[in-house]
């Protein structure tokens, strides 16, 4: 018999214990910023350099950031599993960690692209923490501004399906620090079969769909993995 195969998804809760500014929670960046304005195609196309300033920002917070124990961990699993993390959050935590399967949805933060064909891997750049920063009007490949590479609200989610199939196929599925408010991501429960067991890890109350194998544990990232290496190492025993 092969590798169980465990799938994740991953929210802001993730990597809050890196630092990482989180958006929705009180204080966070929708607070200081209008959604519409830095996060919108309309608020692209109104004022693209403060646009490519506030992603300045947040790399410039990410660099000086590092993978917690969490993140960490998730890594771990693929000691004895095939593991495919699905994750909302831009940064790249989870590779820095060492999880060598990872599906962004809503974009990456280390990545530009161009603002007329944002998925042509042609016109991609990937960042470095020594060469971070993108001056307003810099062009793409194809001519057009550089724009970050994050799906901005209202547009498509191009990995939703490749991540769909991964919550069908896993053995395993396990939530970690996202409200499951945010869709398509949240419809990824959906797709689990039915039967498959369901970790979900966060402090917090969360509306998970009410299904009888569903486990809370009422931890953050690291702790609440830490907890859960135990109970999967208990249950393969």
């Amino acid at each position: 018999m092969g590798r169980k195969k465990i799938t994740l998804l991953t929210g802001a809760g993730m990597s809050a214990e890196s630092g990482i500014s989180t958006f929705r929670d009180a204080g966070g960046l929708w607070n200081k910023y209008p959604v519409q304005q830095v996060a919108s195609h309309e608020g692209w196309l109104a004022a693209p350099e403060l646009v490519t300033e506030f992603y300045n920002s947040r790399r410039a917070e990410l660099i000086k950031t590092s993978p917690n124990d969490g993140h960490r961990l998730v890594a771990e699993l693929e000691r004895d599993y095939d593991v495919t993390v699905v994750t909302q959050n831009v940064d790249n935590l989870h590779e820095q960690a060492g999880s060598s399967e990872v599906i962004h949805l809503h974009g990456e933060l280390m990545k530009m692209c161009s603002s007329r064909d944002v998925d042509n891997p042609r016109f991609h750049v990937t960042l470095t923490a020594d060469n971070y920063r993108v001056e307003p009007g810099t062009t793409a490949g194809d001519g057009s501004l550089l724009r970050p590479f994050i799906v901005f609200f209202g547009e498509s989610v191009p990995m939703i399906s490749i991540a769909a199939d991964k919550a069908a196929e896993a053995d395993i599925f396990i939530i970690i620090g996202t409200s499951l408010n945010v869709y398509p991501a949240a419809g990824l429960v959906d797709f689990v079969r039915r039967g498959v067991p369901i970790y979900l890890i966060d402090p917090k109350p969360v509306a998970a769909p009410s299904r009888s194998n569903i486990t809370h544990i009422h931890k953050g990232a690291s702790e609440g993995m830490r907890e859960l290496m135990n109970i999967l190492a208990t249950s393969t025993e």
